[in-house]
């Protein structure tokens, strides 16, 4: 998919979480400003998160409510850019939230944290093609 801006973008990823039914681990790949997080905030908007969706780059972890049709879940939002060894990333609690159908876990730099995925993450590579202009692909 190719979107020309921010608004094409968080319409993706709100076409992308109808599809989800809890239980996904969607991994965000790309560079610095290519549309990560714009895509995050278009799946929890869709999801129903109330609170506003900022990367979690010092905390590493956030856990916001969140809702599939009338199922209450979580909406787990993790920042791996800071992550330097799997440590890291582990002591924050992210394993606590694999495997679980109450969950829709995404990740903002997952190649950086890759042995711990599952092998069924839904892995979505963001390219810059312009300043506006981003390539989206995904992969299963």
């Amino acid at each position: 998919m190719i979107s020309k801006n921010a608004l094409m973008t968080i319409e993706y990823a709100g076409k992308l979480a109808q599809k989800l039914s809890g239980g996904e681990v969607i991994g965000l790949i790309g560079d610095l400003g290519s549309g990560k997080t714009t895509f995050t905030k278009g799946l929890a908007e869709t999801l129903k998160v109330s609170e506003t969706v900022n990367s979690p780059t010092f905390v590493l972890l956030k856990d916001y409510p969140a809702k599939i049709k009338d199922h209450k879940i979580h909406f787990v939002h993790v920042d791996a850019y800071r992550v330097e060894n799997i440590e890291d990333i582990k002591s924050v609690g992210i394993e606590d939230y694999l495997n679980r159908d109450d969950v829709i876990l995404v990740i903002e730099w997952a190649e950086k944290i890759t042995e711990i995925l599952p092998q069924n993450t839904i892995l979505i590579k963001f390219k810059t093609l312009d300043e506006k202009t981003r390539q989206i692909k995904i992969q299963k």
